[in-house]
């Protein structure tokens, strides 16, 4: 790869648990780099444990970019996450450092490299009511009521899916047009085609799985528990993002009296392996151009890199 412009950007995704967070630190220490999240949950203050974001140790060593930086009662979105990693973009270039995004939300690197929908803004009061009627009618009611309103978009989203369904009916409400056309009017991505160096990292996935569950059981250990306490305590809407992140739904039950804080674990990993193998099946369907390795392959994938970096001759 020595042959490849070395001010390019670095693209580290995988499913969670898969060892990103490590790699890119040692990247930007090898190679002068700042680590930008690419993760959807780790962008919220309230949740540095059950999100396994960086520890304030490894983000001292290294400029880290994007982590912890909104409060958990925004629904934070993809543009909004473009916006803001747009500007840690510039900044890097700025300083002459190498950008290293890394995380696991496929949304987010779509947008980076392939552009993103504008949609525009809904007005609070729209929000509020569909949501009203999510709480008072259910899911059910709500994806009918989209599939009469608009068919496309009712068709592709899974009939248990809340927020997509109150999503879509919020936008068709808002703005009188679907979602779905929305999606063909958009923005231009930040890493033009050739501008980026990107991988996806693939473990073998027994053993994925395993380092979820240690991992999970490991974040328990170490106050997952009393950050999720602190969290249920602000008393957010439960449609809030932060407040879908594996993990809390179900540790939330148990501090309410409803689980034990095993049958919330096992809920807690359960719901971290199938997101991983949703991880998976995206970024294989929607981000072909980055290349799969096993994490033990990456550290030589990114040495090249380096090597570019030092010796772009």
């Amino acid at each position: 790869m020595s042959e490849e412009h070395p001010s390019k950007a670095v693209l580290i995704a995988g499913p969670t648990a898969s060892g990103k967070s490590a790699l890119a630190l040692e990247l930007a220490l090898a190679a002068g780099g700042v680590v930008i999240n690419a993760d959807s949950m780790q962008v919220y203050r309230d949740l540095r444990i059950i999100t396994a974001r960086p520890t304030h140790g490894d983000e001292a060593r290294m400029p880290h970019r994007l982590y912890g930086h909104v409060d958990a009662a925004m629904n934070f979105s993809a543009g909004a996450w473009v916006s803001d990693a747009a500007k840690a973009l510039a900044e890097a270039k700025a300083e002459g450092r190498l950008p290293i995004f890394i995380g696991g939300t496929g949304l987010y690197f779509k947008a980076l490299t392939a552009g993103l929908s504008v949609v525009p803004p809904i007005p609070a009061e729209v929000r509020e009511h569909v949501r009203t009627r999510l709480e008072r009618n259910g899911v059910e009611a709500l994806h009918a009521e989209l599939a009469r309103r608009d068919p496309r978009a009712a068709e592709r989203l899974n009939l248990r899916d809340r927020t997509r369904i109150a999503r879509a009916l919020e936008v068709v409400e808002a703005t009188g047009r679907s979602l779905l056309d929305w999606h063909h009017e958009g923005q231009p991505p930040l890493l033009p085609r050739d501008s980026f160096h990107a991988v996806f990292l693939a473990p073998e996935r027994d053993e994925l799985y395993a380092r979820i569950d240690a991992r999970f059981d490991a974040m328990l250990g170490v106050g997952a528990l009393k950050e999720v306490e602190r969290l249920a305590a602000r008393n957010l809407d439960p449609l809030l993002p932060a407040m879908k992140a594996h993990g809390v739904p179900a540790l939330i039950r148990h501090l309410g009296g409803e689980l034990s804080l095993e049958q919330a674990a096992t809920i807690g990993r359960a719901d971290t392996r199938h997101y991983a193998k949703r991880q998976f099946t995206w970024f294989r369907h929607q981000l072909p151009e980055f290349k799969w390795v096993k994490p033990e392959e990456a550290r030589g994938w990114l040495a090249a890199i380096v090597n570019a970096a030092r010796d772009p001759g």
